[in-house]
């Protein structure tokens, strides 16, 4: 829901708060296009959404583990990738700016035709996940402390050692949505970037 402004927006103030933000990310946005960084980023307090038509992994590893924010711990179901490429990739994040309202930032890369997002070590955060997915050489209930297919357990992750996981040599997802609380990555190269900021909710579904 929009707030109401009292008096009218103050779009000075508007300006200040979102055009630095905005500034800083396409300037990282750029650089991730062109491979210059390693991607390391996450919605404090905020969930993001992501989708795309298909996702392609080498050395795959989800285990459980718990995020935590300034609105608290919240359990996740990590994905991991030695290597990944993707096929139109969309994600967006809103944000409720005081008096103005929500305002959605949505970034999208890889489109169907072009050159494929991709990264490497690719970590995702999710508590909802909705996909088509297809496993070569999976091993269910292995230990997260003794997975050898993918990348093993995030440096930093709250996980209860030698729980609960599942490995596989290579997944394939399709039609994939989720909502995540993090992603990183060492690598992530987002060909074809776009980035678009609208008011209200714009988000990638």
């Amino acid at each position: 829901m929009e707030s109401v402004a009292r008096g009218g927006t103050r779009w000075k103030r508007f300006a200040v708060v979102m055009v630095p933000s905005v500034a800083a990310t396409a300037a990282i946005g750029v650089a991730l296009s062109q491979g210059a960084l390693a991607a390391s980023f996450s919605v404090s307090g905020q969930q993001f959404k992501v989708t795309a038509d298909r996702l392609d992994g080498t050395g795959f590893v989800q285990y459980g583990a718990i995020d935590s924010g300034k609105s608290g711990d919240h359990p996740v179901a990590v994905v991991g990738f030695d290597d990944a490429e993707i096929t139109n990739l969309c994600q967006s994040v809103v944000v409720p700016v005081p008096v103005f309202g929500d305002v959605s930032m949505t970034l999208k890369a890889g489109a169907p035709g072009g050159e494929r997002v991709k990264a490497n070590k690719l970590y995702i955060d999710a508590d909802d996940l909705q996909t088509n997915a297809t496993f070569n050489n999976i091993d269910i209930g292995t230990s997260v402390d003794s997975t050898t297919k993918g990348p093993g357990p995030s440096k930093g992750d709250k996980y209860l050692p030698d729980s609960f996981s599942q490995q596989a040599e290579s997944a394939t997802f399709t039609d994939v949505k989720q909502r995540a609380w993090a992603t990183t990555a060492g690598t992530f190269k987002l060909s074809g970037l776009g980035m678009k900021v609208q008011k209200g909710k714009h988000e990638c579904y």
